[in-house]
This record gives C-alpha cells, structure tokens and sequence, in this order.
C-alpha cells in the first residue's frame, strides 16, 4: 500500500496539465526550485479549497510531493522527527505527509491526532493499513492541549480524551487488555475452515492489493482469493502494462492458490484511483463518470491486452474474472464477446487459452434491484460503492459519515436480494468490500443470505471467529 501510494505522487510527477506552468516558467529562466514550488502551492490552495471531498483529501499529496521535490532540488539539513515518550504517545500536527508517516517509527507512537486532514487522505490509508489509530478533524479538542499533556485517543468511537481521570484511565487499560485477548483468540481461528455456530460453512477469501499481499500469507488460511485489484499494474511503470506483464501476475496467483479459485477484476479506474493519460480528467464529478467497466469499454486496445492475458491465464487453474461498474446487461454481454474473440485468437496463433467464467461487481443499484437481469457466472457485491450509491453520500466525507451507513435498511435489502438471487439461480455470492472484513457486520452479512467473504488478509482470523460466533 505504502508504495502505490508513493507510485500516485509519480504519477502526478508525470501529469504535464499539472506541471506546464512550472515548465514554461523554467524556460523563460526562472529557477527551477521557485516555478516548482509556485507552480505547486497554487494547485494546493485550488485542492484545499474544493467542494468535491476527495480533490481536497489529495491536497495533502501534492504538499508532500512539493516537499520532496524541493528538498531534491535544493537540499537542507534534514530535521529529525521528535522522539515519543518511553511509553508511547499521541503524534499531534496539523497534517501528516505520506512521506512523513513512512519516516516515523510506529512502534514507539500509539497514534495520530490531526487537526486537518482527511479520513478519505493516503494517510488515513496508510495507518488503516498500518494498525495506527488516527483521527481527523479534532481541532476544537486541541486548543489548550499541552506538550507532554496525558491524552487518551480511542478511535474506535472516534473520541480524543485530555487529562483523563483515574476512572477513564482504568477503563482504557481494560479495553486494552480486552483487545489484546481478542486478538490472540482471532489468530487461532485464522488457519480453521469458517464455520458459524449453526453449522454453515461460510467462504473466507483474500482481497489482494499487489504481490506483496501474498508474501508471508499460506494458501491454507483462506478459500482462495476472492478479489485481485489489477490498479497496480497500471501505475509507476511510465507505460501501460503489456500482456506478458500481466500474464506473469496472474500466473503467479493461480500458482499460489494452489488450486483454489482465483478471482481478478478487471481494470477499476477512475473515481479514486485516476491513471493519467488514460482516466479522464477534470470531470466534475468522478465518482459517477467514466470508471470501471465504462472506462474499460472506452479504450479497447487497452482492454483487450488485460483479456488476452487472463485468457491465457485462466488456461492454468481455476480463474474467474469480475467486471467492475457494471450497469447494463449489454456492458456484460459486449465483454463476454470481447473475451470469446481473444481467447479464439490466440488459440488460432497456438496459444493455449480458455473463456474463464465472467462475474460481475454489484455497485450500482440498478443493478443489485435488477440482478435477474443479468446473466453473469457469479456475483460479488462491492459494499464500499453500493453504500455510497444507495444514501447519497460520498464515502470520502468526514461531515456525512452518520449517512454513509453500511446498516441501512435499503442496503441490507439490496445484499439480501442479490443472495437469494444467488441461490435460486445456482450462482455464487460474494461480499468483497469493507464491510467483509468488520467483524461487527458480518453477523448481518450472514443474516442476509451470504454464504461467500473476500476480506483483507489482515481480517482472516477475526472475521473467522465471528462466523463461528453467529447463530446460523
């Protein structure tokens, strides 16, 4: 995660909508390291100041990128970060770089209190992925706070507690104890099949973000991998990735499954995840423009490379492939065409390759209230759009987050819908997104039907122990 992260400030390095000013001021003789940072800090105060939650959580990256270019092209003493407590603190700053939280040694901080930032930020990422409690936005509970001052940050409830009493302290220090043992019993449950208290057998796949997600990870604690992001593939390499690049990837999956089914999606970009050069840019609003499938569609030279790939592929194990973005039938049926041409073109030069079933991501609710409709071979629900779709709200805001609720009625509706779909049409179904892996939703996972969960590798074991805690 943290070097696709880094791989996004490459990328804004290569943008030239993005550098132009800074290029023509260089060629009529400015420095380099002035036009550079004007060029920059301009575009940081246009980021800071929009209306659309994640151009202004990206502002923190173009800081950090003008940082890190300027320390390059005029180099000064580098300051070290301040030394945590012996028994661990609370780091407090007004922002946090990606950069910077890389440099930081987090096993002697306990967490971070920003007064700015972003939930939606590559920071907030970063510690999500990296264990570290961080909360946003606490300004108004950080105006006399002194250095050194004991602090309680419990980001569970999302409370930053000053001066605590006794009492609070004695409470922290057994919920503390509390989690630790929680986390021991997880991990016995990670290498055990899932099973819930009533005897269901409930599927526990992987998401997988890059290789890395498998270093370190046995084929045994899990049912196979139930969603490839294949974005990575995409960024830092200055050109798109060819179809040996791709195929090399997905072999390598399907060899450490050892023979479990591996499930890849295609191509999700646009929204959160742009590509430059290939993603549209400046649509006013991404999240409902040109991503996923349609982006997929709408460049099928591209498109084409990643299914020739998977063909060939999908010739070695048990792949499947999944299509993100999905809204019409006809998008599945013209893919379905697509994949059928290239696997045939390739057998016709000698290649080996095989059509591997075609699933399709449940995002869009005119999908998941129509879902007879489409005649995939499986279905895995996308949680983390579908919730934003359903209420309205932009999972990126910090002042809508009451909203952006995975337990609303109409989205436990709709994941119940799509299941008994599933299960009156033989066809599998999968949950993949957040909700997956929060061991506090996955009882109500259960109680809508789903039977099939593609979590973070990080989640096997408490995801585990709650199936085997649920009544069915």
């Amino acid at each position: 995660m943290a070097s696709e992260i880094l791989d996004f400030q490459l990328e804004l390095l290569r943008d030239s909508t993005l550098l132009e000013p800074a290029y023509r001021s260089i060629a009529e003789g400015k420095p380099a390291a002035r036009a550079f940072g004007q060029t920059l800090e301009a575009q940081i105060a246009d980021y800071r100041s929009a209306t659309d939650k994640y151009f202004a959580a990206r502002a923190s990256d173009l800081t950090d990128l003008r940082d890190r270019v300027l320390t390059a092209l005029a180099p000064v003493a580098h300051v070290a970060a301040q030394d945590a407590p012996a028994e661990g603190g609370i780091y407090l700053a007004d922002d946090l770089t990606p950069s910077r939280f890389l440099e930081l040694d987090w096993s002697r901080w306990r967490g971070v209190a920003l007064l700015g930032g972003s939930a939606a930020s590559h920071v907030a990422i970063l510690a999500r992925s990296r264990g570290v409690p961080l909360l946003v936005g606490v300004r108004a509970a950080l105006e006399d706070v002194v250095d050194g001052e004991a602090a309680v940050l419990d980001a569970e409830t999302g409370r930053l507690i000053v001066s605590p009493s006794e009492a609070t302290t004695r409470w922290v220090r057994e919920r503390q104890q509390a989690r630790a043992q929680r986390a021991e019993l997880d991990e016995k449950y990670r290498a055990a099949p899932a099973v819930s208290a009533g005897g269901t057998r409930v599927a526990v796949q992987i998401n997988v973000e890059s290789e890395r997600t498998l270093e370190d990870l046995a084929p045994a604690s899990c049912d196979g991998i139930g969603l490839t992001r294949t974005e990575f593939l995409f960024h830092g390499r200055g050109a798109l990735p060819d179809e040996e690049t791709q195929y090399r990837f997905y072999s390598r999956l399907i060899g450490w499954a050892a023979g479990k089914p591996v499930t890849i999606r295609t191509l999700d970009a646009g929204g959160d995840k742009p590509i430059p050069g290939l993603t549209p840019h400046g649509e006013s609003n991404p999240f409902l423009g040109v991503r996923g499938i349609r982006l997929s569609l709408a460049h099928p030279d591209v498109f084409r490379v990643q299914l020739r790939a998977l063909a060939r592929a999908a010739a070695l194990g048990p792949l499947k492939v999944m299509l993100p973005m999905v809204t019409t039938p006809a998008e599945l049926d013209e893919v379905r065409e697509m994949l059928r041409e290239e696997a045939a073109a390739l057998g016709a030069r000698g290649i080996v390759a095989t059509v591997p079933p075609l699933g399709i991501m449940v995002e869009v609710p005119a999908v998941a209230i129509a879902i007879g409709r489409f005649d995939a071979a499986f279905y895995s629900i996308g949680t983390n759009d579908l919730v934003q779709y359903v209420t309205a709200c932009s999972r990126e805001s910090a002042d809508l987050s009451a909203l952006y609720d995975p337990l609303n009625p109409a989205v436990l509706e709709l994941i119940a819908r799509v299941a008994a779909h599933g299960r009156a049409s033989g066809r599998e179904v999968s949950v993949c997104g957040e909700m997956a892996s929060d061991p506090e939703l996955v009882p109500h996972l259960l109680d809508a039907g789903i039977t099939s969960l593609s979590v973070a590798p990080s989640a096997l074991g408490r995801v585990k122990h709650a199936v085997s805690d649920h009544a069915r």
